[in-house]
């Protein structure tokens, strides 16, 4: 087979196991599975397969006019370069992980064979941008992801939570996608094709007449799709859906999308400085005020949530100094630690048969416990943190590299302030990065909170998975030396004085983060841990109530206090409690766009009823009493209509000898 053809099979496979799960999850549940796990690790293989060709040479391209337009075409155009390759395979790694995981998650779920078929297709969708080479299919793609994160985050649609989260992820996103949308178009319009090896053809012989506003209108689709400020409030309230959904969201598909994206067409965001401006304050928001969001959650997936967003934060920042290699190396090593964190956090929650447990004020001797996610979660832990020689430490310390660079000036047309921008703030966001990830280990699995009943092993295809996403997160970063011949042969080989700084950081928000730990456990020996109200019949709205007014998190009818060892309180101080509801942007978006709206649609609503109503009701009734009155003629009597019929013969005649008269 040509490169061409195995590449059109990679996302065309999993969107076949969708279809077929979908046709067989009633008639024939046994093959469920086998539809959902075979056809992604077969896509996986063939996605490998695709990358070793390529093997960051040439670019390999292929199209076909997919319809005439009479203006710009579009085509059914393939573009796989290095890094896309290689994202094809972290993609296919990603969600053949999290097809085996869920077959033990979910094997007592009445809903799964439509959960794994949506993963399929999700994951196919995901693909399809990966490997387009023209920008309305790679939007085909965009938005089959967003109406599949809109079924999977409200999988458990009997709760109101997962109902509300998977509304607000598609509202949120789509709010992003409508500039988005206008961008596309006039991208196309001053290039003259969606292709997107000639727009950035067009870009490169200066045809792009608006740079900035096709740039900061893309620049809000990626916001949403990539949850960056102020379009990250949907992340974490999808937390509502299952584990696995979370890692496959949150690691290598939908929120990679917009990084992909913008590392995809670089050179149009690279023609406007204000653009990229724009693009390091808002990488630097998102970094620093999610990084202090994640210190303040209890629990662990919100915590990982924020710490994606974060994440994020330092790829978008990468490409705002012009350094795409070191975007797209940090998306691929992130893409398996934080799948393996999610993952792992789901055999924690899976040990107790809550989601309940979720909340790390409540975990106690997990270690003992569940020791594959004890084990395998550190590893994560450290790279998430960046602590040498993880995977973390590599792939951060190449954008903190470009941004230094990038600040001395030595980056060619990226503004210098941009690189200060992203330095100051990836620095700092590094010392909270590694404090939260001490405090969720500590609390997690050194934590003194209610001992939850212990469900059995867990199931292999759990573990198992575990320990595959470990390797990655431990050694991939090792691969900095090849990776440069797929990265448009940018070094990425760490720099000492970046290394030293970003490193003694992390290592200073760890040390400070246990000494808090310590200085809050010894305290806590001496406070009262347990329910501030615990009535088993006591109602629930009532008990929330009472959680709420004590800052503790209520589960059920049981409000439970605050974990008195939990450093996250010292460390922030008053301004937890602000992190805690992640700076109360959900109510400042309530109150100036959400209130407006719903006022707007009431008083729709009343001119509707009261207004356009009642001139329908008015048009309709004139023609009735017409009606009536002609059906009131209508007796049946011969003897009234030959009456009638002379009467009426009388006037006429009359009428007509007045008129002669007259004349």
């Amino acid at each position: 087979m040509t490169t061409t053809t195995l590449a059109v099979l990679v996302p065309l496979l999993p969107f076949l196991g969708a279809a077929a799960g979908l046709l067989l999850g009633r008639t024939a549940p046994g093959f469920v599975r086998p539809l959902a796990v075979l056809p992604s690790l077969v896509s996986l293989a063939l996605a490998v397969l695709v990358a070793v060709r390529q093997g960051g040479d040439r670019a390999v391209d292929a199209a076909t006019e997919l319809t005439p337009t009479g203006s710009v075409p579009i085509e059914l155009a393939l573009h796989i370069d290095g890094f896309a390759a290689l994202v094809a395979v972290v993609v296919g790694i990603v969600a053949s992980c999290v097809q085996i995981y869920s077959t033990g998650y979910l094997r007592e779920d009445p809903r799964y064979p439509s959960y794994a078929a949506l993963v399929s297709l999700f994951t196919s969708a995901m693909l399809l941008v990966v490997y387009s080479g023209d920008l309305i299919v790679l939007l085909v793609g965009w938005e089959i992801m967003g109406i599949c994160s809109y079924f999977l985050v409200g999988h458990y649609w009997e709760t109101p939570e997962a109902r509300a989260a998977s509304l607000k992820a598609f509202l949120v996103t789509k709010l992003g996608d409508v500039p988005f949308l206008i961008g596309l178009f006039a991208l196309a319009t001053d290039t003259g094709s969606f292709r997107i090896t000639r727009v950035l053809g067009a870009v490169t012989s200066g045809g792009l007449d608006h740079p900035t506003l096709i740039a900061l209108l893309l620049l809000a689709g990626v916001a949403g799709k990539s949850a960056q400020f102020p379009l990250h409030t949907w992340l974490p309230d999808a937390m509502a859906g299952p584990t696995p959904v979370s890692a496959l969201i949150h690691a290598a598909t939908m929120v990679a999308a917009g990084v992909y994206f913008i590392a995809r067409l670089l050179p149009v965001f690279a023609a406007s400085s204000a653009a990229m401006i724009v693009l390091a304050v808002m990488a630097a928001v998102t970094m620093f005020g999610s990084a202090l969001a994640a210190l303040a959650q209890d629990d662990i997936k919100r915590v990982l949530a924020y710490s994606t967003i974060g994440q994020l934060g330092y790829m978008t920042s990468a490409l705002a100094v012009g350094d795409r290699g070191a975007a797209v190396f940090h998306l691929l090593s992130h893409g398996a630690f934080k799948a393996l964190l999610f993952l792992a956090a789901g055999v924690l929650i899976h040990a107790s048969g809550t989601n309940s447990l979720a909340a790390m004020s409540r975990m106690k001797d997990l270690r003992e416990r569940v020791p594959d996610a004890y084990w395998t979660m550190t590893v994560a832990l450290l790279a998430l943190a960046a602590i040498p020689p993880f995977s973390g430490f590599f792939s951060k310390e190449a954008v903190l590299g470009a941004a230094e660079h990038a600040a001395t000036g030595h980056a060619g047309h990226v503004p210098g302030a941009a690189g200060w921008i992203v330095l100051t703030a990836g620095l700092l966001t590094a010392v909270l990065t590694a404090a939260y990830a001490m405090r969720l280990w500590l609390l997690a699995f050194r934590g003194h909170g209610t001992e939850a009943p212990d469900h059995g092993r867990q199931p292999v295809t759990m573990t198992s998975v575990l320990w595959v996403l470990a390797v990655p997160s431990l050694a991939f970063g090792l691969m900095y030396a090849r990776l440069p011949d797929w990265f448009d042969g940018r070094d990425l080989t760490p720099v000492l004085t970046t290394s030293v700084l970003g490193t003694g950081m992390a290592l200073v928000g760890g040390i400070v983060t246990y000494a808090a730990w310590r200085h809050t456990t010894a305290l806590a020996a001496r406070v009262p841990l347990g329910a501030v109200a615990a009535h088993p019949d006591a109602d629930a709205g009532q008990v929330e109530a009472e959680a709420i007014a004590s800052h503790a998190p209520a589960y059920g009818n049981v409000a439970y206090a605050p974990d008195p060892a939990d450093p996250g309180r010292l460390l922030l101080g008053p301004i937890h409690r602000h992190a805690a509801v992640g700076f109360h942007l959900d109510t400042l978006y309530a109150r100036l766009f959400v209130r407006p709206v719903l006022a707007g649609a009431a008083l729709v609503r009343f001119l509707d009823r009261e207004v356009v109503e009642t001139y329908v009701r008015g048009a309709g009734a004139l023609p009735r009493w017409l009606g009536e009155a002609v059906r009131r003629a209508q007796t049946g009597n011969v003897q009234t209509y030959v009456s009638a019929l002379l009467a009426g013969t009388v006037v006429l005649t009359v009428a007509v000898l007045l008129v002669a008269t007259g004349a």
